[in-house]
């Protein structure tokens, strides 16, 4: 069977359920040979597509060469070519990437915003039963080296598995994994097909090359099947990560307890997950924890109350018998971290202004909008946070204990207005039920030498 009824055998069996009968496929050419046999492949399948290129001007003449000649390639195929060019050296070095990083984060952000752009023009024309997908040329061999890259690099499961040959979220198909690089090369030279060749592939710098040029067919002396069983591990890790994240999301779906816009998961539970590790990094990992920061959050289930680890976009705090995953975004938050004074804090119903000062300088406000505090008695860091069933406090001028249920009831709020109290805690204790009525025990008194105040502002 030859390279085109391949092809077309394969992609009917794991893409053609993907597209409508108008579907536009944007096909990118490099101009290597990879890509041209790929664009050949799509055009004798009879899809509609289209050509991109991308000129990262690295290579002087050559790329000025490889844009001129995918160029005729549009004309060869009477297809429309779109092409883009990149300053990739200064983009790399404003963001401290490698080339390689910078022109794969280069290329990958123009594809989607050539899609967006098609889906906008839909959108406009009320369509939109389209889908737009863009191919690359990524062939078993690339998925070999990379699967070896990440494993020398340090992964998980999903990292042996190496190329993935459809992403959902980018619209990205890749229909040459299936095949190897000799079965390419192959097809070129029986169809005559020109390409050209980039000089930078002989080069032994760049990481994936080493492992092309040199590694494997080093490899290959001790195991000549080693590129045929590699793919037949792929295969079986990406079984494996189908059992794996099947069993994860068994726990996850048992043991972690949505609440508006934070996770709860018991400290017993997730103590008793196995294996901890793996669990507690796929639980962390959305929230925008590192791998690093797992052992660190394991640490957390016997910390003390009120302990914590932060990522870019959310906290993890020990609340005594649970473990909350919140996000920083204060405003919309159940459980805000105060870590220090003279700070203003932001939540769902208003504010609050923390400061401390001398009891020289203090003039008590009457009003229970504000509280005043012995700073010696407070520990950081604060927890805000909605009152809850079984909360209990010494209210001022009281040396008896008070549910809070209680103490609201006694107040008669509404049910609703109950429902918008908030309390402070420092040590797993309450120290203000904001807006009404601070703890007796951190109470100002002749020996306080540092006042802490929080004001609420509605």
């Amino acid at each position: 069977m030859d390279l085109i009824q391949s092809f077309q055998d394969h992609w009917q069996k794991e893409f053609s359920g993907l597209l409508c009968p108008d579907s536009r496929l944007l096909v990118t050419v490099s101009g290597g040979v990879d890509s041209v046999v790929l664009l050949e492949l799509v055009a004798a399948t009879s899809l509609s597509f289209e050509i991109a290129h991308c000129n990262f001007q690295l290579r002087g003449e050559e790329s000025e060469r490889d844009e001129s000649f995918v160029r005729s390639l549009g004309e060869k195929y009477r297809k429309e070519v779109l092409v883009k060019r990149f300053d990739t050296k200064n983009y790399a070095t404003q963001n401290k990437l490698s080339i390689q990083e910078a022109a794969r984060e280069l290329r990958y952000a123009w594809f989607a915003d050539l899609t967006r752009e098609w889906d906008l023009a839909l959108e406009n024309h009320s369509i939109s039963s389209l889908k737009h997908f863009v191919l690359t040329a990524h062939h078993a061999d690339d998925n070999i080296e990379t699967m070896l890259m990440h494993f020398f690099r340090g992964t998980g499961i999903q990292g042996l598995t190496g190329i993935q040959p459809y992403i959902r979220e980018k619209n990205l198909i890749r229909p040459l994994l299936h095949f190897r690089k000799h079965e390419i090369r192959e097809f070129a030279q029986v169809k005559g097909l020109s390409f050209v060749e980039d000089s930078s592939n002989a080069s032994d710098k760049y990481t994936r090359n080493y492992f092309r040029n040199r590694l494997l067919p080093q490899i290959q002396e001790v195991y000549p099947q080693v590129a045929e069983n590699l793919l037949q591990n792929i295969q079986r890790f990406t079984e494996i990560d189908i059992l794996y994240r099947q069993s994860v999301q068994q726990f996850i779906k048992k043991s972690v307890f949505q609440k508006g816009e934070e996770w709860h998961i018991p400290v017993l539970k997730w103590k008793k997950a196995i294996p901890l590790h793996t669990i507690s990094w796929e639980i962390i990992k959305p929230y925008g924890f590192t791998a690093m920061q797992t052992e660190e959050v394991i640490k957390l289930l016997d910390a003390a109350n009120g302990a914590y680890q932060a990522s870019p976009t959310h906290r993890i705090i020990r609340n005594r018998q649970w473990v909350i995953i919140s996000p920083n975004e204060t405003q919309h938050t159940g459980h805000i971290l105060i870590e220090k004074e003279d700070t203003h804090v932001l939540f769902r119903d208003g504010s609050l202004l923390i400061k401390k000062s001398s009891p020289k300088n203090l003039q008590i406000n009457p009003s229970s909008a504000e509280a005043c505090l012995d700073a010696a008695m407070v520990q950081y860091p604060l927890l805000l946070r909605k009152w809850k069933q079984g909360d209990y406090f010494y209210p001022l001028g009281m040396q008896k204990k008070k549910k809070i249920s209680r103490f609201l009831i006694d107040q008669k709020l509404s049910k609703s207005d109950k429902e918008k109290v908030w309390v402070v805690e420092s040590d797993r204790k309450i120290l203000w039920v904001v807006g009404y009525r601070i703890d007796d025990r951190y109470k100002i008194s002749p020996k306080t030498k540092e006042v802490l105040t929080i004001s609420y502002l509605r």
